[in-house]
């Protein structure tokens, strides 16, 4: 593959994703986290996987990793330096590649995003480096399995594929920057095609970090909600086969959904709060909107970044009821993350699957637990499951440092 490619297409490609491998505390794969999202259901719980008692908050939404991993080219050895986001990844990436048919190859690029990679194995490296500092055992393994861009090497090896490995770690928009990333190469024609996602899992560090914050619900995550005090933390990965149009027809794919618009905008605003009057939510919402040629009033639903703190939701339902104009009142709105918790580096990528899902379904993903919408949200948040006619959704992703991110999908019929 020569990057860029020596005689770039003429018109841009149209972009199709062929197969979508998810893993939520809803469940592992589409139709469990179709079944529960349209639901509306909730996977939170006490914590497990470490100490919380000197927390405020002790809940968040946790993955119990299946004790068999998918069949891949691993040893059983590798296998054991695999932390908890490295088997996620794995087993989200495992699901996309056995729907996707697509064979191994030498220039497959791979485009992950993440904010804390193997941060489970640092926590363990200074750990053991405290109450063992001369004892090296284990630790150059840490050490390596710790980066990122190893765990996207031995998702590689365990499928069998090769090429480009690009790895975006921007907040809380990083998964959603994965998926645009590997859209705008195939739609340059760069790649024809690309396995793209996002994945995090929850570690001390983050939960300690956002809960001394005091960033976390001590309650419920709800966002949009009057009284919303918070958000909450959830773990998982999404993995999308992203590839040509051309190249899907030419080998009769099973097309999921078309991605038709993306933008990425840095609010230079604050480094962990968003512009209040939500302009660069804004900003990124409409140039997607143009980048797809579509009219706002054309969207059927926006999975809105909804963190449930006072400030985000603020900023972004200022955002929406100022791009939708008159129709906010007909733009149906949901933040999945009070079934699923913030997934960070993983929420783009997971969120990009739900909408593909309510596409494929028709139908809305509700948002439990509100019991006062905020007066400041001209749109109507969906509550109760419910049946739709869609042809394009929305999700926006919006991280500190302000980065913004929004995707544009659309139903294939």
């Amino acid at each position: 593959m020569l990057f860029p490619p020596p005689v770039p297409p003429k018109e841009p490609r149209r972009v199709v994703i062929t197969a979508a491998g998810i893993l939520t505390a809803l469940g592992r794969g589409w139709n469990a986290n179709a079944t529960a999202f349209r639901a509306g259901k909730t996977a939170f719980r006490p914590s497990m996987h470490f100490d919380v008692s000197r927390q405020r908050v002790k809940t968040a939404a946790e993955i119990d990793l299946p004790e068999n991993m998918p069949a891949t080219r691993l040893s059983a050895r590798s296998h054991t330096r695999l932390d908890r986001a490295a088997k996620m990844l794995l087993i989200a990436a495992a699901e996309a590649w056995e729907q996707s048919g697509w064979d191994p190859s030498e220039d497959l690029p791979l485009i992950l995003g993440t904010t804390g990679g193997g941060m489970s194995l640092g926590e363990a490296f200074f750990r053991q480096a405290i109450r063992e500092p001369i004892s090296r055992r284990g630790q150059a393994e840490r050490a390596i399995y710790y980066q990122a861009h190893r765990q996207g090497l031995v998702l590689c090896e365990a499928l069998g594929f090769s090429g480009p490995l690009t790895l975006i770690a921007n907040a809380c928009a990083s998964g959603a920057n994965a998926i645009g990333h590997a859209w705008e190469w195939v739609r340059t024609g760069r790649a024809e095609r690309v396995l793209a996602g996002g994945y995090d899992a929850i570690t001390q560090l983050v939960f300690a970090g956002f809960d001394s914050l005091q960033a976390l619900s001590p309650t419920r995550c709800r966002p949009f909600d009057a009284g919303r005090d918070g958000l909450a933390l959830g773990e998982g990965a999404a993995v999308l086969a992203i590839e040509s149009l051309d190249h899907a027809r030419r080998r009769n794919a099973n097309i999921l959904g078309e991605v038709c618009g993306y933008a990425a905008i840095t609010d230079t605003y604050h480094l962990t709060q968003p512009q209040p009057e939500g302009k660069a939510a804004f900003a990124t919402m409409r140039a997607a909107c143009a980048q797809a040629s579509v009219a706002i009033e054309d969207i059927g639903y926006i999975n809105a970044h909804g963190t449930g703190t006072s400030y985000n939701d603020t900023a972004e339902a200022l955002a929406i009821n100022e791009i939708a104009g008159s129709a906010a009142g007909r733009m149906p709105v949901s933040s999945t993350k009070a079934c699923i918790g913030h997934l960070l580096g993983g929420a783009g990528a997971v969120e990009t699957v739900v909408c593909l899902m309510a596409l494929h379904g028709q139908w809305l993903p509700p948002e439990p637990g509100i019991e006062t919408p905020d007066p400041i949200c001209k749109f109507p948040i969906v509550r109760e499951p419910k049946d739709a006619k869609l042809r394009f959704a929305m999700t926006n992703s919006f991280g500190f440092g302000g980065a913004s991110a929004s995707l544009i999908l659309k139903g294939w019929q």
